[in-house]
């Protein structure tokens, strides 16, 4: 087995053995449960307030569930001295944080996948929820959200000395993030001149995976309309023929960029060491 994939089949084990993972399982499937009895009547198709807050519920969930597992993870090496141990054997830096990232992406996975398959039969059997499309949809956007997150999570875990100051950092992250974005992004827009203010907003859109992903998602659903003309307009590229391509070419720009940066501030510390 390869380097990546030892420390990728330790991570599993490892994820599917914690019970903040089981918690968080639990907490999904329950508000994915909950979504579909309140749409037991009939079937949601596209964008609709049903849908927007699924979005919305998966947009707080989600992000927050990757980055504390990701950070305690790797925080949880050094605080244990598994790290150490590790570092006597032939392990380099990068299979280490790749294997990280592909295992705990498996566990994360698996938990999304259970909440929407859980709903989903539930779903079925009931003759209710959400339409096959707008499910799929709701499903690669959860999937997107949590692997995105999960690659800041891995930066998280790397400038964090343990699990306070991960935790500390992670909420930071999250607060920054998905709560606070809007009022930031408008205070930030309204101290530029007009011609700025479209080219900022595509700037700081791409670097917000949040804001990205949730966009992303409400425009494929058809609910470009209830983000403004301006917002619609931007968005053109999203609904081209290559939209798709373009958004998982950023999402893996963005998250190898993350991994990037990781690596370089832990290979500077194991230096030290």
């Amino acid at each position: 087995m390869s380097e990546i994939g030892y420390v990728a089949a330790r991570e599993m084990k490892i994820g599917f053995r914690n019970p903040w993972a089981y918690s968080f399982t639990a907490l999904f499937a329950l508000f994915m449960l909950s979504l579909l009895l309140i749409n037991a009547q009939g079937y949601v198709k596209g964008y609709s307030g049903s849908s927007s807050t699924m979005l919305n519920l998966a947009l707080y969930l989600l992000p927050l569930m990757a980055l504390m597992l990701g950070s305690f993870s790797l925080t949880g090496e050094k605080e244990e001295g598994n790290w150490e141990l590790l570092s006597t054997y032939p392990l380099g830096t990068w299979a280490f944080l790749t294997g990280k990232y592909i295992g705990l992406s498996a566990v994360l996975l698996a938990i999304v996948a259970f909440g929407f398959g859980l709903s989903g039969a539930a779903g079925w059997l009931l003759g209710g929820g959400f339409d096959v499309s707008t499910y799929r949809q709701l499903l690669v956007f959860s999937v997107s959200l949590s692997l995105f997150f999960l690659g800041a999570a891995m930066l998280v875990g790397t400038i964090a000395r343990n699990r306070w100051q991960a935790l500390t950092i992670a909420v930071g992250v999250w607060f920054f993030a998905v709560i606070a974005w809007p009022s930031i992004l408008i205070a930030a827009l309204g101290m530029m001149p007009y011609p700025w203010i479209k080219p900022a907003v595509t700037a700081l859109t791409f670097l917000n995976p949040a804001e990205l992903t949730r966009l992303f998602t409400v425009v494929k659903l058809g609910g470009g309309s209830t983000l403004g003309p301006e917002y619609y307009n931007w968005m053109v590229w999203i609904r081209s023929p290559w939209g798709t391509a373009v958004f998982l070419g950023v999402m893996m720009v963005w998250i190898g960029l993350a991994l990037a940066v990781a690596y370089s501030l832990w290979e500077r510390g194991r230096g030290r060491d």
